[in-house]
This record gives C-alpha cells, sequence and structure tokens, in this order.
C-alpha cells in the first residue's frame, strides 16, 4: 500500500549573545527543502534569511530561492504571519512560507527561553514555570477562544482582534443566489495550513456563505464525517480533494478514492469518469508572479492547447493565492474552451475564507445536488470577500 510522510523539523540554538540560529526542514515524498533564519533576541528582528531545494518539482521551483532575502526586517510580532504569507508565500513558494512561520513561532519560545535563563543570573531559584506565569501575564493574552465564542469587543489575542476587526469591517458582497467557497484547507489534514475544520467552517458561515467545500491535499474524508460536519454546524459542508498530477494540482469532487503522491492526470481523469464526478484544475497558471505572462511570451491561444485542458471539466479563474494577472489569464483560457470558471479562496487561514467563491443558480442542500450543479454548468466565480477585507490592515 502506498504511504505518503511528511516530516517538519525546527533547530533553534543561541548565536552568540543577542542572536539566534533557526535552521528549519521540510521532507517528504514530492518536497524537501531548508531553511536557515537568524534572529535578533531583543526585538525578534529577522536579520538573515536563506533557503534551500533538496527536491523539488517542476523548473521553476528553484527560482522561489532568490525571494526567501525579503523576509529580512521583519518582526515576529501579531503581523508576522501575513507578511510572510505575502512576501515569501506568494513571490516565492508556500511550502517555504509555511515552514518560515513554523521557524518563527519556535524563535518566539526559544527567546523566552533565554530570557528566562538570564533572568536567572539574577534570581537563581526562579523556575522556568514561575518566570512564564510572570512573562505570559505581562505580555501575552489568554490562549484564543473559538469563534463561535467571541465577543464584538477589543482583546489582545491576534486571532481575536482579527475576527473582531473583520466582524465589524466585512461587507460581503451579496449576489444573488447559492454561494459556494469550493476551495479550502485545514489543518491539520492539510499541513501548510493553518485554520481547523470548526474554525473555518464557522467563519464561512459568519461572514454568510451558503456552504464550503473542504478540499484538502490528497485527504479523503468518509460523506458520513462530511454530514456530520453539516449536523454539528447547521451548514452546509461538501467533500472535495486537492489530487497532485503530473500536471498540476485538481480539485475533484464525487470520487471517493484515497490517492496519495502523484498521479498521472489521463489516469485521475478515468477514475473520475467512472465516478461520475467532476475535476477542477486549480491555479492553472500559478508562478507567473515571477516571470508576467508577458515576459515567458506565452499566449492564451496557445496556454488553450496544453494536454491538461482535456482533461478537465472547469477552470479555477478565481483563485485568492495567486496574481490578478494569473486569474485573468486563467479566464481567457476558460473562455477560449468554452469551459465554465469556479471561484474559490484557496484558504489556508481563517481570514482567507470566502475571498473568492462559486454562484449557483439554485440551492444546493446535499452532495447528489452539488454534483448536478457542477455538471450543469450554470454558475459564475464571485468576489465575495473584499481583498482588503480579507487580510489585517
Amino acid at each position: 500500500m502506498l504511504q505518503f510522510s511528511r516530516n517538519k523539523l525546527v533547530n533553534v540554538r543561541r548565536k552568540g549573545l543577542d542572536s539566534l540560529f533557526i535552521h528549519g526542514l521540510l521532507d517528504d515524498d514530492i518536497y524537501s527543502l531548508e531553511l536557515d533564519l537568524t534572529i535578533r533576541i531583543n526585538d525578534l528582528e529577522i536579520v538573515c534569511a536563506e533557503g534551500k531545494w533538496n527536491r523539488f518539482t517542476t523548473p521553476d521551483c528553484p527560482i522561489a530561492v532568490q525571494f526567501i532575502k525579503d523576509a529580512a526586517g521583519f518582526r515576529i510580532d501579531d503581523r508576522v504571519n501575513d507578511k510572510i504569507h505575502k512576501k515569501v508565500g506568494r513571490k516565492a513558494c508556500r511550502h517555504f512560507a509555511n515552514l518560515m512561520i513554523e521557524c518563527c513561532k519556535c524563535a518566539k519560545q526559544a527567546a523566552k527561553i533565554v530570557q528566562w535563563q538570564d533572568a536567572k543570573a539574577e534570581q537563581h531559584e526562579l523556575t522556568l514555570e514561575e518566570f512564564m506565569s510572570g512573562y505570559i501575564k505581562e505580555a501575552e493574552a489568554p490562549d484564543p477562544i473559538r469563534i463561535s465564542d467571541i465577543e464584538e469587543k477589543p482583546c489582545e489575542s491576534e486571532k481575536k482582534v482579527l475576527i473582531t476587526r473583520n466582524r465589524k469591517e466585512i461587507t460581503a458582497t451579496q449576489e444573488s443566489g447559492f454561494i459556494i467557497d469550493l476551495h479550502v484547507h485545514t489543518s491539520p489534514a492539510s499541513p501548510c495550513s493553518s485554520a481547523t475544520e470548526y474554525d473555518l467552517i464557522e467563519e464561512a458561515k459568519r461572514i454568510g456563505l451558503n456552504g464550503v467545500c473542504l478540499t484538502d491535499h490528497n485527504f479523503l474524508r468518509t460523506e458520513d464525517q462530511v454530514e456530520k460536519l453539516s449536523q454539528k454546524h447547521g451548514f452546509l459542508v461538501l467533500n472535495g480533494n486537492e489530487i497532485t498530477t503530473d500536471q498540476g494540482d485538481m480539485l475533484v469532487f464525487g470520487l471517493n478514492e484515497d490517492i496519495q503522491g502523484i498521479i498521472r492526470l489521463q489516469d485521475l481523469k478515468k477514475k473520475v469518469v467512472k465516478a461520475q464526478g467532476f475535476m477542477i484544475a486549480a491555479h492553472p497558471f500559478r508562478g507567473f508572479l515571477v516571470f508576467g505572462v508577458g515576459q515567458t511570451g506565452l499566449k492564451a491561444e496557445q496556454a488553450i492547447t496544453r494536454p491538461l485542458f482535456k482533461q478537465i471539466d472547469a477552470v479555477e479563474i478565481l483563485n485568492g493565492k495567486v496574481t490578478e494577472k494569473e486569474n485573468n489569464f486563467a479566464a481567457k483560457v476558460a473562455s477560449g474552451l468554452n469551459l465554465p470558471g469556479t471561484g474559490g479562496s484557496d484558504a489556508h487561514e481563517i481570514y482567507e475564507v470566502g475571498r473568492y467563491a462559486t454562484r449557483f443558480s439554485d440551492q444546493i442542500k446535499n452532495a447528489g445536488d452539488f454534483l448536478h450543479a457542477l455538471k450543469s454548468g450554470n454558475y459564475s466565480p464571485v468576489t465575495f470577500r473584499k481583498k482588503g477585507q480579507a487580510r489585517p490592515a
């Protein structure tokens, strides 16, 4: 039986009196990459950032390394995750971004240990537990609570501030029809996501979506598990899967088979057809942020001839993790192929849910309705949650 494993390791050591050196490693059956950070202890600023690939899938991957250095100058504070996703995740690679976030979390904890060691120089009997108790009272808020428990009042926790701000500021586009975010990722099913099932579904419900599709990477839920989630939240939750193929990532619905690793797109197509499912090309032109469509010389007429477009049922033309240019290019290709276009946030954080979504003409009550609606082609991608509101200001 084929098995897939992913390891993420972070090592932190003190470098002189005022710096920490952090080495991060992410290794799985597809990717292997390393990250080195030097962080100043007193203000938790990233002084130096370097990365390298050991194993990758496309010729474009190594180019991401040059953008890792853009993290120099970031401080590990309440906004650092957002900065890393924007500067490193978009310009370089989301794998590097997520590994960097993990390294920053470890650096923050290590800095507390260093502060405790320094404090012991004056208070020899000071235990780590005593120090941490005092430190938390002064500098940190209580652990974040569930979204459903958050009230509209000021609070210090990063998540609580974020949700409270969104509750007041978001004015989601109120389109007619039935609106579903077709592309989201949850933790721990997708190691690259920081949003739990509970929080992500509750946020989708709160902002006014009518449903959400859980499309974790090569991760299969049973229909019974998904139905229980719908009942628990009183909200439409649909089952999907983002599957890695030799020609890119595919959003697959209606296929109840646990596929791991990389599969040939033609083989996946046969399985989807046999299961009477539906397959969407996810962010088919992701990566053009580095080169630009004009720089590569690729025209929509040329892209249409790519073999992958002969195997799919629809094209994701609004994706929250790619550039506007890449989305526009995907829309041109979908139009040229006369294929329907869909929208999805590709959310990996709670506040990203609903950035883009898909508007269906008819109400959808279950998985059967959903597949029928997808095959009808009677839907369109929409901007649901405005870009400026999807992230902290």
